[in-house]
């Protein structure tokens, strides 16, 4: 086997794990932290019960509540400014992928300087990152574990895919308590998010034995408790759902993804759309071009969604890509691009695709795909 490597932060998981977030940020050397959420976060009553945590742990903070889906470019560079002005040490994100990452792109210019989209692609970051200590409130972005930030182009109309070890923050909480406030359609998209995350992983071209364990348990435990997590909001159940997402986060973040997030990449940022609207749409019509690429580690996807092995590797790699169709199929979600943009944008379909197989996460698909290919897979899902 070639050289590899594995990075992840460390991990503090558990229900009530929220009231260890002063103490990790005092372990990293806090006097005044950078508090970085949304007013969705906000409302739901969770920013308030982290700034009484870190209160009760004496440590100052100022508030930056400026996220928005998608986050971009210039609210990033705000951010660091910000962060600069007021003279902080650590930064701590409580949120979905929207507020880590906007987190992720403030230390990066607070540390390096410049322009957001000077980063943008692998290993372009130079200078070490203040310390960072993440609370997820999804199932699924993976922000908290990963060495990705995702941040919108604006002038291109694109999400930037910036790819660094120095992204992967110091500390991640997982606190499946958190999931009890979230709604049944953010539950879906974090979880299809997930799933999307630990399929590309596994078909990745620089997949290792240490990622392709965590994406099949990251791909059972989802098919196993989505619908339960979103029929009963069973907290056992949601906490199924933060195993798979750590798990999914840890396989992609060091076996990198593939040519449907390049595509998700492209299209949620012209359009403004969340990953977990997309992947549904996307998914399984690029798992079929790269069927004949990896047939044996498509199997291996089909015989984990099945729960058994058919008569042949390719028999139960399609059953197991129509199976995951069925799934999708049986939440309230969009299956067809045209469902979720307007009928004459798909006039917009061949610069997205020429956007897109420039994209890092193009690199690592299991079989080379062009602009034109990712165009034909596109129209199939119109």
């Amino acid at each position: 086997m070639e050289t590899t490597k594995f990075a992840i932060p460390e991990i503090i998981f558990g229900r009530g794990s929220i009231k260890y977030a002063g103490q990790c940020a005092l372990r990293n050397g806090a006097k005044k932290v950078f508090l970085v959420s949304d007013s969705g976060i906000e409302k739901v009553g969770w920013v308030q019960r982290l700034m009484d945590v870190l209160k009760e742990a004496g440590i100052d903070w100022i508030y930056y509540p400026r996220v928005t889906a998608n986050p971009r470019d210039f609210e990033v560079e705000q951010g660091a400014e910000f962060y600069l002005k007021n003279g902080c040490d650590v930064i701590m994100a409580i949120g979905g992928g929207s507020s880590m990452d906007t987190a992720k792109g403030i230390a990066i210019i607070a540390s390096n300087g410049g322009k957001i989209r000077d980063y943008e692609g692998a290993n372009r970051v130079q200078r070490p990152l203040p310390p960072m200590v993440f609370i997820t409130t999804t199932a699924g972005s993976g922000s908290d574990i990963s060495q990705f930030c995702i941040i919108t182009d604006v002038k291109r109309a694109v999400k930037m895919s910036i790819i660094t070890r120095t992204l992967v923050p110091n500390i991640a909480i997982v606190d499946p308590l958190i999931l009890r406030t979230k709604s049944e359609t953010l539950i879906i998209q974090s979880a299809v998010d997930a799933l999307a995350h630990a399929i590309e992983a596994y078909l990745s071209r620089i997949s290792s034995p240490f990622t392709e364990p965590q994406s099949l348990k990251a791909i059972d435990l989802i098919m196993r408790n989505l619908q339960q997590a979103v029929s009963t909001r069973s907290l056992d159940s949601l906490e199924q759902l933060s195993i798979a997402s750590i798990a999914a986060s840890m396989a992609f973040s060091n076996a990198g993804l593939g040519a449907e997030h390049a595509l998700a990449h492209s299209l949620g940022g012209h359009f403004d759309m969340s990953h977990g609207v997309v992947h549904p749409i996307l998914l399984t019509e690029v798992m079929r071009f790269n069927l004949d690429s990896s047939t044996a580690k498509m199997a291996d996807i089909g015989r984990v969604v099945l729960n058994k092995r058919l008569g042949s590797d390719r028999e139960t790699a399609l059953a197991g890509i129509e199976k995951l169709e069925e799934f999708f199929a049986s939440f309230d979600v969009s299956l067809k691009l045209h469902q979720v943009v307007k009928k004459d944008d798909r006039k917009y379909l061949e610069p997205i695709c020429r956007m897109a197989v420039n994209d890092a996460c193009n690199l690592t698909n299991p079989r080379p795909a062009s602009w034109e290919e990712l165009l034909e897979i596109c129209e199939k899902v119109w």
